[in-house]
This record gives C-alpha cells, structure tokens and sequence, in this order.
C-alpha cells in the first residue's frame, strides 16, 4: 500500500454533496480514505468566476500505480459530471476536480502525470490545509515544509476554513 495525498475541489452546484460523493467514490474505487482535513471555501485560482470554491486535502492509502490512481480519478471526475476543456480555457468552474499532491515520496514526471503536484507552491488552498494536517511533510523536490512553501507563495487569495473539526476520520 502507498500514502497518498489528494486535494478534492468544487464550486458548482451543491458543493458539500459533491465532496460527499467525490469521498465515497474515491474511498470505493481508489483505495482507504485515512483521513479527510477540514473544507476551506478559496476564491478561484488561476480563473475568473462568480463561484467560490470548497476545498478538502485526503490522506489515501491505495494499491494501485500512479498512472492507474490518475485513471480512476478521472473516471470519478467524468462520472460525476466534469466536463475537462469544454470552452478553451485551462481554469474553468467545475464540479470536482481531484489531484494527486503527493504519492509517497515519489517523483513522477511523465507527458500526463507530475507528482508531486507542480503547483503545490503556487496555491494557498494547498498549502493552508497542508500545514494545519500535514505540517512535518518534507516536499521530495524542493525540500521544503508546507509552512516553508506557504511563506514563499505569491498566492494571497483567502482561504477561509468552514467550522468544523480539524481533522476527521472518514466514516467506514
């Protein structure tokens, strides 16, 4: 079995039910959710749009590959609704969209796959909950701790956590 990290995302339709399904699905078909952080609502990044974005970091245990996890998770994007270059745009609104941060501490760099995620650094709504839920975490590349990155990044968006507890152990 291999840790994982994934970041889940939506800001269209009912954000908390698409989480909901996008766990139960990743927890059926990807492998054993460890542990689901709290959900920040960000701002959009990198895009423009009149719907904010709820965001959640999970801790996966899975036993398939890299590549085979990647197909599965956009198995479970496209099942769900997601909709992937639609209007020419890299950055649209969406569903879900589920990326994998970190697969141990491997260092992936192939046409479709780069893990750790590239624009880790680059994102508060990353970073932010990479702190609080994994604050000891050493990035395989550049070094560096969440706190280190977050220091650094040039992302000044608002990353404003819902209230509930900072970490939940997803129900079995």
């Amino acid at each position: 079995m291999q840790t994982v990290i994934l970041s889940i995302g939506t800001n269209l339709g009912n954000k908390v039910l698409n989480l909901k399904k996008a766990l139960k699905e990743i927890n059926s078909r990807a492998g054993n959710i460890i542990l689901t952080g709290v959900i920040y609502e960000t701002e959009p990044w990198g895009f423009h749009s009149e719907h904010v974005f709820l965001n959640q970091l999970i801790h996966l245990q899975t036993n398939h590959s890299p590549v085979s996890l990647l197909s599965t998770i956009l198995d479970i994007e496209k099942s769900m609704g997601r909709a992937r270059g639609s209007n020419g745009s890299k950055y649209v609104s969406r569903v879900i969209d589920i990326d994998i941060l970190f697969y141990g501490n491997k260092v992936i760099r192939k046409t479709n796959l780069i893990i750790p995620h590239p624009l880790i650094e680059e994102r508060r709504f990353i970073l932010v909950p990479l702190v609080e839920i994994f604050p000891d975490l050493l990035h395989p590349v550049n070094q560096m701790t969440p706190q280190q990155m977050l220091d650094l990044c040039p992302d000044k968006s608002i990353v404003k956590k819902l209230p509930e507890p900072v970490k939940q152990i997803f129900p079995r």
